[in-house]
This record gives C-alpha cells, sequence and structure tokens, in this order.
C-alpha cells in the first residue's frame, strides 16, 4: 500500500470550532489592513459564497426532512458543534432553548447590575425546566423571589414560552445583600431593583422612627400579617410565616439579627430572610421602600 493510499485510509482529523474560528479571525485582520476597494471585493466574494452554501444547505435539509427515517440522522448531525454553528449562521436552524434562555437573562442584566446583582443559567432540565442562579446583590436579598417573578421570569416567559418551570438554584452567588438607589432628592431604598419608584398601590406601613434598630415589628395590613426589621439603613418586609410550616413568627426570639421560630426553632436570617436551618427555604418577603419618614409596602 503506498503513502497516498494509508492517509486516504486514516481517520480525518477533528478540528474544534474554536480553531476554526479563530482561523478566520487571522484572516479579517489581514484583510482589515486592506484598502477599501480590495476589501469590498472581497465582502462581495464572501456573500456570494454564503449564499451558494446556504443554498445548498437548505436544499439538503428539505430533502433531508422528505425522508422520515432520515430524521433522526439530522438530529444527531445538529449535535455537532461545527455543523450546529454553520446553520445557525445561515438561519437554517432556530436558536436552541439555552441560547433564548441566555438572550432572556441578558435583557434582565442591565437592571439587576444598576443594584450590583445579576443571574446565571445554570442548566436546562428536561424537557424545558430552566435552573438559574442569583448573583451579588440578588443573592440573599429579601425579596429576591419578587426580582425573580417580576422580572428574570417574565423574561424568560417571554422568550421561551416552551419552558414549564423557573427553579432557583441552592448554594451561594456570592456579593452583597444590599440593593437600594434613589429617586429625586429623598431617599428610596428597594429590596428589589423591579419594585420601581412610579409603581402604583404602595400601603403606608409605618414611621421609619417607630422601627427601632435591629428589632422587628408586626403589623396587620389589609387583612396580611407582616414583619417589619430595620437593619441599619435597610428596611426589610417579609409575611409573618415561618417558611417551614407557615406559623407566626412574631414571638419568635430575635438575637444578633437571627430570628427563632417559637414552635420549631428553624433560624433565619432577618436581614436577608435565609433560613439558617434549611438553606433550601426562605421567608416570603414583601416588596418595602422608604420615602423620608414614610415606609410603604406593595402587597400583591
Amino acid at each position: 500500500m503506498t503513502q497516498t493510499e494509508t492517509e486516504a485510509k486514516a481517520p480525518a482529523k477533528t478540528v474544534s470550532l474554536e480553531k476554526l474560528l479563530k482561523d478566520i479571525d487571522s484572516i479579517d485582520a489581514i484583510i482589515a489592513t486592506w484598502d477599501e476597494g480590495q476589501r469590498a471585493t472581497i465582502h462581495a466574494l464572501k456573500m456570494a459564497l454564503g449564499d451558494l452554501n446556504k443554498e445548498a444547505l437548505a436544499r439538503l435539509i428539505k430533502t433531508v426532512k422528505a425522508e422520515p427515517a432520515a430524521m433522526p440522522a439530522l438530529k444527531q448531525a445538529l449535535s455537532d458543534e461545527v455543523v450546529y454553528s454553520v446553520l445557525r449562521h445561515h438561519g437554517l436552524v432556530k436558536p436552541s432553548l439555552h441560547e433564548r434562555v441566555e438572550e432572556a437573562l441578558a435583557s434582565v442584566r442591565p437592571m439587576l447590575a444598576g443594584h450590583g446583582g445579576n443571574v446565571e443559567l445554570v442548566e436546562i432540565e428536561a424537557p424545558a425546566v430552566a435552573v438559574i442562579r442569583l448573583l451579588g446583590a440578588c443573592h440573599g436579598c429579601p425579596a429576591s423571589e419578587l426580582t425573580l417573578s417580576e422580572g428574570v421570569e417574565k423574561a424568560i416567559r417571554e422568550y421561551c414560552p416552551e419552558i414549564t418551570a423557573i427553579k432557583k438554584a441552592k448554594g451561594i452567588g456570592g456579593g452583597s445583600s444590599s440593593g437600594n438607589c434613589s429617586t429625586g432628592e429623598q431617599p428610596v431604598h428597594f429590596i428589589s431593583p423591579f419594585a420601581r419608584a412610579d409603581d402604583q398601590n404602595w400601603t403606608f406601613a409605618t414611621s421609619l422612627n417607630d422601627l427601632p434598630e435591629m428589632d422587628m415589628v408586626a403589623l396587620e395590613i389589609d387583612g396580611h400579617s407582616l414583619l417589619l426589621s430595620r437593619q441599619s439603613e435597610k428596611v426589610v418586609c417579609y409575611q409573618n410565616a415561618c417558611a417551614h410550616l407557615g406559623m407566626p413568627l412574631d414571638m419568635g426570639k430575635l438575637e444578633n439579627g437571627i430570628l427563632t421560630c417559637p414552635y420549631h426553632a428553624f433560624q433565619f436570617a432577618l436581614d436577608s430572610g435565609e433560613c439558617l436551618t434549611a438553606p433550601e427555604v426562605q421567608l416570603h418577603a414583601v416588596a418595602v421602600r422608604v420615602q423620608g419618614d414614610k415606609v410603604e409596602v406593595k402587597l400583591e
């Protein structure tokens, strides 16, 4: 057997997508140094070749789709990163669910970033469950559930209507737990970036002076039993119900910022609502803001 025949029988080397894209970028960098006329000619050539390749691939896919028995092979081919990237480049396949969830998260990141927070996609659980994690100021925020429902979840469901559930991953996201902003001359402290100043239906709860430092006050407002607490420059508000079995917490012991349920001794960090006994649960936060000396809550 000749050397040529041996090389022909040898398996072809697999080239990574990263390597192929790097080669293209290198050539583009060279073309960028050419004069305008040369660049225009190369651009026209690239467009013509792109149109040719797109038409050929579209006809190939159409032929394969006409044969039901060939569909599994097409789906298998799409799992290859190079094949998928080329077809996506030509708009011949839809963005993956993973890509569209990432796009949804990107749409809310500027709002979260303005409050020192962020969000990441942890994974997509089959068949259509998005698992996300709040980061920075959003992690441990007393109104992380509000941030999820009013911002992150809405965006995901808008971009990916086929998502059946959105779950918050367990674990530490890092960063600080405060997220305040100001509007006008008077400070307005928001627990969630999605509790905006122009929102309606805020209800007066109490005076800021009536909230003692590092203590809590139980209030009944419009049929809602609430716990409010002042932690330095931040005011937090929760439903007056233990995240364990829903028992009232206002008779619990508060010491060094830790609230202990009087019924089953579950402990909660009052500044964040996190449960120190069972990290997978937390107190249900209520949107709260401070305008001047007025503490206002927003009830669902």
